[in-house]
């Protein structure tokens, strides 16, 4: 194993003591591990807070800043933030507008959240977690219950945290969220495997002319292993298994202010046709050239054109990683009038900025 890192146990914080020094407009906190925005939000705004485990980077804590996430808790590497991170997280950055939780579908994520968002609302800070499972390549796995949470994550936290930067309450911008993640689908793949620093050997095995097909961010298994091949048929691979997706509906446990406890609520994702238009991230897992991941995108447009349906807007670059990892993602997120405004609107993070 060949990494920049020092002892093994100071991989997490020395990289945010580095994210500090280089971006003083964010605060970090190491006792519980938090990052949290610098300057002062107003009162009664919304806190849109998530996190996850470390290796995903710039997701979660790159995206900590004006017209985005408020805050964010990094785990160790492809592990759960525990509970008391996210609750001194969340009563660090709430200023009496509720907290919005964004929680991708992963069991030890929800489970996490969960006892955090109970501990906060049992305090008065009314607190709601909104589950994003995007990813098309699975229903179940070992690692989540459900689809996984991948690449929309970056679309729908760009997209709240502009809401709630505009004056949306706590319910709107929870529906907003809900929206957004109804509405994107995403898919991966992986050419190399990638080495967590503690285990020092590839996160799983792969052969040099394989490649894996729906993987997810930590390297668990996707749909299929087959030869390596073109980036055409790659790209038309990811791309018609998003497209192709039907209808779909699913059950999502959420809290209920009214009921003081948690709920199940049915949320229906509609199929994609033509006459769409999308969001599309092009998105590398860590060590995939961006010139490669132009290569794709050039695809998508190309199938997506020829079905009529408009990449409105797009994002090209690795914004949620798996360390060392080569391959890509596609999300596709369908947009409207209100989507779209609040993705155009400004943002100021260290790892996603335009407008200012």
């Amino acid at each position: 194993m060949k990494k920049l890192i020092n002892k093994i146990p100071d991989v997490i914080t020395e990289q945010m003591q580095g994210m500090l020094a280089a971006h003083p407009e964010i605060e970090i906190s190491l006792e519980p591990k938090y990052i949290k925005r610098a300057s002062a939000t107003r009162k009664g705004k919304v806190a849109i807070i998530s996190g996850g485990g470390s290796g995903h980077e710039p997701m979660h804590g790159g995206f900590v800043g004006t017209g985005m996430l408020d805050a964010a808790c990094p785990g160790e590497v492809f592990t759960s933030p525990t509970p008391d991170q996210m609750y001194e997280c969340a009563k660090a950055t709430q200023n009496e507008g509720g907290v919005l939780f964004l929680v991708k579908n992963y069991t030890g994520d929800i489970m996490n959240f969960e006892m955090a968002a109970e501990m906060l609302n049992a305090e008065g800070i009314q607190t709601q977690n909104i589950i994003i499972d995007d990813d098309v390549a699975v229903k179940d796995s070992l690692y989540t219950a459900g689809r996984r949470g991948v690449g929309t994550t970056v679309i729908l936290e760009k997209i709240v945290g502009a809401a709630a930067e505009a004056g949306y309450d706590l319910n709107k911008c929870a529906d907003l969220a809900r929206k957004v993640n109804s509405r994107g689908r995403s898919m991966g793949m992986a050419l190399t495997s990638c080495i967590v620093p503690a285990a020092g050997k590839p996160n799983f095995d792969i052969d040099e002319d394989e490649i894996e097909i729906g993987v997810g961010i930590h390297g668990e298994p996707g749909r299929k292993r087959i030869s390596h091949t073109t980036a055409d048929e790659i790209t038309q691979m990811l791309t018609t298994a998003i497209l192709e997706d039907k209808d779909y509906s699913r059950i999502l446990r959420e809290w209920s202010f009214s009921n003081n406890g948690w709920e199940e609520k049915e949320l229906t994702s509609d199929a994609f046709k033509s006459g769409d238009q999308m969001i599309a991230l092009v998105n590398g897992m860590g060590s995939t050239p961006i010139s490669e991941l132009y290569t794709v995108y050039r695809k998508l447009h190309e199938i997506c054109s020829a079905k009529k349906i408009t990449l409105a807007r797009n994002l090209v670059g690795s914004y949620i990683t798996a360390l060392d990892m080569q391959g890509c993602s596609v999300t596709l997120v369908r947009a409207d009038d209100e989507i779209l405004k609040f993705w155009d609107a400004p943002v100021l993070t260290p790892g996603l900025r335009w407008g200012v």
